[in-house]
């Protein structure tokens, strides 16, 4: 038995690292530096993102918010533009979106996804603070550190298989040494892999360094978040040796960057009032809680005796958000208005610092639409929200948000067929929003057409990642008594194609199941 087994771990190892050692003997072979692309090339790095945030979009603690995603990803894709070859050789489009979580942290997918958690949205006292993290992930990104993580991994795969080999080899000497063999090499994988860690979080600090000043931003800014991190943090990150962090120590980073500074002419660069709002948003959304609104509230009453304009009206703005998902419109809409008349009155001669009037405009229009939408019940309300949705998409053709608050509108106001009509056109133009095409189909079944809504239904869940649940909307329709011979065909059509994902999906599925380790044989383990 002892035989057997020293010739399976003998070996297997030796099959699988002629097929990691196996593109050696193929011609033509990639520039050095670039072999990233043969383990993980950028149409893939986009797909796997896109899988992944498809999953993201059907958690609860995905902020869907429109105000929120606008502005992150007004502020981001400014970033990514203060500075030419950002986008990467893969020339990735870029996605910002926040998450609900209370830890201090932002995260970047393959493909050109970043998220920010809401707590960290809310401890960046200022955008220079919150341009530094954005620049730090856009760093990931350009880079492509997943992929070249990848391919390094790729090249450790031979260490614990060498280490494997030898184990066998050292087994003849008996007791604990093939163990020790064994062990060392992983080990020895393993530190290679936080190396790489470490010099990737320094790369991007680096990179969004750059990137930071590059659009003006104050790059101290990267040093105050920084040690606004290391206090987060304290109670584990330096209790655990350098060696064995994947990330570095806050300490160096800080230092790291402080020499940068010193090299750096000084820039201001003055908050907008949009990035005040959206705190003060993010802050009440993050818990919604009767205990969670409570404090929520409590904290913008004492905001309120701060002395900065932008404070004073960014806590008005969230006693207002608080009042709403309190179904307390009327109180809503009179903080709302204060909040919007804090920010334009004139301020005392000499005063430095000061927003402009216009910023935030768009914030408080969309606030107004969404309290007076939130009360469908009053038709002359609905009548008032639809006449100032068209003008504000009028002024703000490119807002998603206002976008959707116009077709939201319309249907209040039992516009139907105008609605439908309309959104039809959104889900043309932008096939990728799931919103657009759940709003049609509440236009559809107000017009009680039933196998258009569950088409549109269908369609709403492919973007989110549910092919099971668009193939039931599908059925549905086939079965809906108003289905049209033209509606049979789309139905078809669009079933053979959620089908063929479908066998894909399942066919990844057991190729990630094969090669889990419990699925293994018990002497690799």
């Amino acid at each position: 038995m002892r035989l057997t087994a020293a010739l399976l771990l003998l070996t297997m190892p030796l099959a699988m690292a002629q097929d990691v050692l196996a593109p050696a003997k193929i011609p033509n072979l990639p520039a050095l530096g670039d072999t990233e692309r043969q383990d993980l090339s950028p149409l893939m790095e986009r797909r796997l993102g896109e899988e992944i945030m498809r999953d993201i979009r059907r958690n609860n603690d995905f902020l869907d918010d429109a105000p929120i995603l606008e502005y992150l990803n007004n502020f981001g894709n400014a970033l990514v533009a203060a500075r030419p070859g950002a986008r990467g050789e893969a020339n990735f489009d870029y996605y910002f979106f926040a998450v609900r979580d209370p830890q201090l942290n932002a995260f970047a997918l393959p493909g050109g996804f970043i998220a920010v958690h809401s707590a960290l949205l809310l401890a960046a006292q200022t955008e220079s603070e919150l341009a530094s993290v954005l620049g730090h992930e856009i760093g990931h990104v350009a880079q492509r550190h997943i992929a070249r993580s990848i391919g390094q991994q790729k090249q450790d795969a031979l260490i614990p298989l060498a280490a494997m080999i030898l184990a066998v080899l050292a087994s003849k000497a008996g007791g604990d040494a093939a163990i020790g063999v064994f062990s060392a090499g992983q080990g020895l994988a393993i530190q290679r892999q936080l190396n790489f860690g470490r010099d990737a979080e320094r790369e991007a600090d680096r990179i969004g360094f750059q990137i930071m000043g590059a659009a003006g931003y104050d790059t101290s800014g990267m040093v105050a978040f920084f040690q606004r991190m290391q206090i987060a943090t304290r109670n584990y990150s330096d209790r655990v040796p350098a060696y064995l962090q994947s990330h570095p120590l806050t300490t160096e980073r800080i230092a790291d960057i402080q020499a940068r500074i010193r090299e750096q002419p000084y820039k201001q660069r003055l908050d907008s009032l949009d990035f005040h709002l959206v705190r003060a948003r993010a802050r009440v959304l993050q818990d919604l809680s009767s205990q969670g609104l409570a404090e929520t509230q409590t904290f913008f009453e004492l905001q309120l005796q701060q002395p900065g304009r932008q404070q004073v009206a960014a806590a008005q703005y969230g006693l207002a958000m608080v009042a709403l998902k309190r179904e307390n419109y009327a109180l809503a809409q009179q903080w709302l208005d204060k909040s919007h008349a804090t920010m334009r009155k004139l301020p005392p001669p000499g005063t430095l610092g000061v927003a402009p009037a216009p910023e935030g405009e768009i914030i408080y229009v969309s606030t107004a639409l969404e309290i007076k939408l939130a009360q469908p019940d009053k038709a002359a309300l609905q009548q008032q929200a639809l006449a100032d949705a068209e003008a504000a998409h009028l002024t703000y053709p490119l807002s998603r948000g206002i976008a959707h608050q116009y077709g939201e509108a319309m249907i209040a106001a039992g516009q139907l067929e105008r609605g439908a009509a309309y959104l039809r056109d959104q889900v043309q133009l932008y096939r990728d929003d799931p919103n657009a095409y759940d709003l049609l189909a509440q236009a559809y079944a107000k017009q009680g057409k039933q196998a258009l809504q569950h088409i549109a239904l269908a369609e709403s869940y492919v973007l989110q990642g549910g092919v099971l649940s668009a193939l039931d909307q599908l059925s549905y329709a086939r079965k809906a008594p108003d289905a049209t011979f033209y509606d049979q065909a789309v139905i078809d059509a669009r079933e053979r194609e959620l089908q063929a994902r479908r066998r894909e999906e399942m066919g990844d599925k057991f190729k990630k199941d094969l090669f889990k380790p419990e699925s293994a044989p018990a002497l690799v383990r």
